[in-house]
């Protein structure tokens, strides 16, 4: 099967026919129909993150269980499922507690890129091809745990089923899970790439009464603007910390930074009224630090969070969002910018570097590139 294969940071994929391997005890085969384009790939591919190499990228994904090993039991031959870049072993104090982005058995696949059993199913002529978050979606087929699968409805579009994997889920999870009692309460997001417009869409479903978005790109602005936004700001040409005090009167309740910089961190604080709270869901480049005003923040009873993955629960909160989707209620369609064939991943990957304004999405069983 053809799969894009990444050997040095900054050089272009290389598209190359790979070996697959059959699932093992606990593993399923997946054909994938879809695979959205993250920053996290851009990431990897720009030397930003660690990796073992070569590796096939491609972490947001859906397609088709084909082949199901033993002793599998969530999935079956021919279900449609969403792939999740952090798998949940179910037994830990984490996964416990709904929590399963924290889940220490699930990480192995970023610290490794290997899979949760051990070893990597992808190989050309016997030398190792590595995974990435246990997914490696920017191929044909992917072998993985069926703790990275989710069940989802066949009538939901795979392309709008693989960005629920990863830039959706973030997004709207954030709103969801680690911001309390957003409605009548004013949100700022910083970033509107696929996690910041995500979660533009989940304060605009649970009430919140101003959504400022701040971005550095006019058009991801006015799609922000088409999301829900109430307010956005050029981080170019505006302050972004005197203009949300300008639009609130005494700043935010809350802060989403959606980019992981440290001078955007410091906006998201800066930009918070008094006991206001910023979340953290941009991911930096490996030893990136941040200063923090520490007698700011103690003065102004301000805090900080963290969140992996929105926090979401993702086995129950992604087919819940999904039939928010069917149901007329989040128009995910909304996020996708264009897609691509497999062969023109190295294209897709570009988009982003130019400011792309919604989710790139790669077909990867799909012949050409065809826009949205």
């Amino acid at each position: 099967m053809k799969a894009a294969v990444m050997h040095r940071p900054h050089e272009p994929l290389v598209i190359e026919d790979l070996d697959l391997a059959a699932p093992r005890a606990g593993e399923v085969r997946v054909r994938i129909e879809a695979a959205g384009v993250c920053h996290s790939d851009l990431h990897y591919w720009m030397g930003d993150l660690d990796a073992r190499l070569p590796l096939v990228p491609g972490h947001e994904g859906c397609g088709i269980v084909t082949e199901v090993g033993e002793g599998v039991t969530s999935v079956a031959a021919g279900d449609k499922v969403v792939m999740l870049w952090r798998p949940r072993c179910g037994q830990c104090e984490y996964c416990l507690s709904g929590q399963p982005a924290l889940c220490d058995k699930g990480a192995v696949h970023g610290t490794t890129n290997e899979l949760m059993g051990g070893g990597t199913r992808l190989s050309l002529s016997e030398a190792p091809r590595y995974h990435l978050m246990g997914i490696s979606c920017f191929a044909q087929e992917s072998v993985v745990p069926q703790e990275s699968v989710v069940r989802v409805p066949h009538e939901v579009p795979s392309e709008i089923a693989a960005i629920t994997g990863c830039a959706v889920i973030t997004g709207m999870g954030v709103v969801l899970n680690r911001l309390p009692d957003v409605t009548g309460k004013s949100v700022l997001i910083i970033g509107a790439g696929g996690v910041g417009l995500s979660a533009v869409l989940g304060a605009q479903l649970v009430g919140a009464q101003r959504i400022i978005v701040s971005d550095v790109v006019p058009a991801r602005l006015n799609k922000a603007l088409e999301l829900g936004a109430t307010d956005v700001i050029n981080a170019v040409t505006q302050d972004v910390v005197a203009e949300v005090q300008r639009l609130t009167g005494t700043g935010a309740h809350y802060a989403i930074e959606a980019i992981g910089r440290p001078g955007t961190i410091s906006q998201a604080i800066f930009s918070l009224r008094k006991g206001g709270k910023a979340v953290i869901a941009g991911l930096g480049a490996v030893g990136d630090t941040a200063e923090l005003p520490i007698n700011h923040l103690v003065q102004n009873g301000k805090s900080i969070d963290g969140s992996l993955y929105g926090s979401s629960n993702t086995p129950l909160q992604i087919p819940e969002v999904l039939d928010l989707y069917l149901a007329g209620r989040l128009p995910l369609n909304q996020l996708i910018d264009q897609r691509f064939s497999l062969e023109d991943v190295n294209e897709a990957l570009h988009t982003l570097t130019e400011g792309a304004i919604g989710r790139p999405v790669i077909i990867p069983n799909s012949p050409a590139s065809q826009p949205v």
